[in-house]
């Protein structure tokens, strides 16, 4: 998917998502034969249940066949974070120090891609991980991935 239909989705789904009391953590999107698959990742304070993802995928699905963004036929799946949730956004990282996690670099720093450890601080321009006693930071358009570890 190009980064600039993902961006498209995010912005036209995510108020929607919002306005009913959740929050979107993430989207994956899947392209196959004649077919997509749409997948959103949503939650809340308290957690989310089968019937909070049944709300927002029929609010979705109204609003996807009014504005037919993608250019295919499509399955939409809502679904809970799980453990290892995505953080994707600076609000994400604020909400989560303290926590174990893994980050992806979207380029090699001095041959290390991936780092493990304890979110430390988040930031307008970044983070800052402890990983393994050492102080490692991070600016948001360096990562390619970041999750909870665990």
């Amino acid at each position: 998917m190009s980064a600039t239909l993902r961006e498209r989705l995010i912005a036209l789904i995510e108020p929607v998502i919002e306005r009913l009391g959740y929050e979107l953590v993430d989207l994956d999107y899947g392209a196959g034969r004649g077919s997509a698959l749409v997948r959103l990742y949503i939650d809340r304070h308290g957690g989310v249940g089968i019937e909070d993802c049944e709300r927002v995928s029929r609010e979705v699905s109204a609003l996807l066949d009014v504005e037919d963004p993608i250019p295919t036929a499509y399955t939409l799946e809502v679904s809970s974070p799980g453990f290892d949730r995505v953080l994707r956004t600076r609000a994400h990282f604020a909400r989560f120090a303290g926590e174990r996690v893994f980050v992806e670099l979207a380029t090699p720093r001095e041959g290390r891609r991936r780092y493990t450890g304890t979110l430390v601080a988040a930031g307008d321009a970044g983070i800052e991980l402890d990983v393994d006693g050492e102080r490692v930071a991070v600016r948001y358009e360096e990562l390619a991935k970041a999750r909870l570890a665990g």
